[in-house]
């Protein structure tokens, strides 16, 4: 079974939005190869409509640019990207996402895809900030099994 088979089968039921996409990052990439229904209600589109697209969709006038470029960067070298990105849902209403993104291996150490772990964030009032990560506070949180599963994989802690 490939990282991509496990990952898919483990993420239909997970409460937190998951993408798989190709290698491609410069555009028209990457493409969408697999997102879970957590994901489709996050962006409010139909899973049908999300396969075969790019990420860039939900991209719009407040997703900085510096930002994206650290993503493509890191996805470039193979690393792992860690931040928030403003991100736009398909009937146009912003909201503050986290994003954990890694490349998934093969066995030689060739990068076969990557995953994307995606949620909401909501920016908190009243708070110093020392990181990013003490700026923001999820919008749900979740005792789903796969919980407890990400955060022994350390998704969404920076590194």
């Amino acid at each position: 079974m490939t990282a991509f088979e496990l990952i898919r089968a483990l993420a239909h039921d997970a409460n937190v939005g998951i993408i798989i996409t190709d290698v491609m990052i410069d555009p028209p990439g990457p493409t969408i190869l697999y997102a879970n229904p957590a994901f489709g209600r996050l962006v409010k589109r139909d899973l049908s409509d999300i396969i075969g697209q790019s990420p860039r969709f939900m991209q719009g006038k407040e997703t900085r640019r510096e930002t994206l470029d650290t993503f493509h960067r890191a996805l470039a070298t193979g690393e792992r990207f860690h931040g928030y990105l403003t991100n736009y849902r398909a009937d146009g209403t912003k909201y503050r996402a986290e994003i954990d993104c890694r490349p998934l291996c093969a066995a030689d150490g060739r990068i076969e895809n990557f995953v994307s772990f995606e949620r909401e964030v909501l920016r908190r009032i009243g708070r110093p900030a020392i990181s990013a990560a003490g700026r923001y506070e999820l919008t749900a949180s979740s005792n789903d099994a796969l919980t407890g599963t990400l955060r022994n994989l350390a998704i969404f802690e920076h590194a």
